[in-house]
């Protein structure tokens, strides 16, 4: 079988290629799975980089979600069944034709799910509820996320109002503002804008901004905090302008707010089995009613790996890069 590698941590788009490995058995409580299709996350690429939370022993394999089809099963596996339509959210290693995994890490997908929403529905779904869950707002409440076009962003102002949250969106650049609306989210500001903050503090009203998402950092990072009220919060998700944060002191001490981080795989870990169905659950209600979308940027075999790093930071990218057999 054929399977992404990289032996040394770098560019992307330098470092990976594909090269021939013998085909895996799976172990007591594994599956094997043969991969259908496998979305480009930026968490994929910081780990080939090096830079992320987890840095794995080289040689290694890249990726972590996948939709595919079971075609083994280890000793002691139930619930699955050889030929069965599985994905999976927090696997390492599945930019292959095929791949291990653990049977309780496979999530069986309804025949009514694409395999292009189905390779998408674990990891940024999952974490755009999670982290929406994990944030105490009620009915009524107000928020604020910057890099609202990416991926999380519009999971997140598409999953927020069935729960009564207004969720004001920020992106950099005015086209930003066009390609949202087309998607059918409103309520977005662009920075490069002269008297942003005021239309956001229009749009709010004289409802306080109870919670901000920073998935930039740097400057953007003190941008979120500066418009929060009393007693916010700033929950960082990401960094990808800075690995840095940039906030004034006045602002945190003044608003008496609180900067914490999250970490999706962290809260997804220690999360209980029944929150996991009620908000897996929620997530196939909103993706069967058209309230979710999980639109599709461009397709990419394997051994166009390069090129679909490349596309991954392409600016203007309205969808995820999937990469396929």
């Amino acid at each position: 079988m054929r399977s992404i590698v990289h032996h040394e941590f770098g560019d992307p788009t330098s470092v990976l290629s594909v090269e021939e490995a013998p085909l895996p058995e799976p172990g007591p409580g594994e599956a094997r799975v043969r991969l259908l299709l496998s979305p480009i996350h930026n968490h994929d690429l910081w780990t080939v980089r090096g830079t992320y939370g987890y840095k794995p022993e080289l040689p290694a394999r890249a990726g972590t979600e996948a939709v595919g089809v079971v075609d083994a099963l280890g000793e002691g596996v139930e619930g699955l069944e050889v030929g069965q339509r599985v994905a999976t959210g927090g696997t390492f290693g599945v930019w292959s034709e095929q791949f291990l995994a653990k049977a309780a890490a496979l999530i069986p997908v309804p025949d009514g799910i694409p395999d292009e929403a189905a390779a998408q529905l674990v990891a940024m779904p999952f974490s755009a509820i999670s982290l929406l869950d994990s944030l105490g707002l009620e009915e009524g409440d107000w928020m604020i996320q910057n890099a609202a076009n990416g991926a999380v962003g519009r999971l997140v102002a598409q999953l927020a109002p069935s729960r009564g949250i207004h969720v004001i969106g920020l992106v950099r650049r005015a086209d930003g503002v066009a390609e949202l609306a087309a998607a059918g989210i409103d309520q977005v500001v662009a920075t490069d804008s002269e008297g942003w903050q005021d239309e956001v503090r229009r749009l709010a009203g004289d409802s306080p901004l109870k919670v901000g998402i920073d998935s930039l950092g740097g400057d953007a990072s003190g941008d979120v905090l500066s418009l929060l009220g009393e007693e916010g919060t700033l929950i960082s998700f990401g960094a990808m302008a800075s690995p840095t944060m940039n906030v004034s002191s006045g602002d945190v001490i003044f608003k008496q707010a609180t900067v914490k981080g999250f970490w999706g795989s962290k809260v997804s870990a220690a999360m209980p089995a029944d929150d996991r169905r009620r908000l897996m659950g929620e997530l196939m209600a909103r993706l069967a009613d058209g309230t979710l979308t999980l639109p599709v940027g461009a397709l990419y075999p394997l051994d166009q790996i390069g090129a679909a790093a490349a596309a991954n930071f392409e600016p203007g990218r309205t969808g995820k890069i999937l990469l396929m057999p």
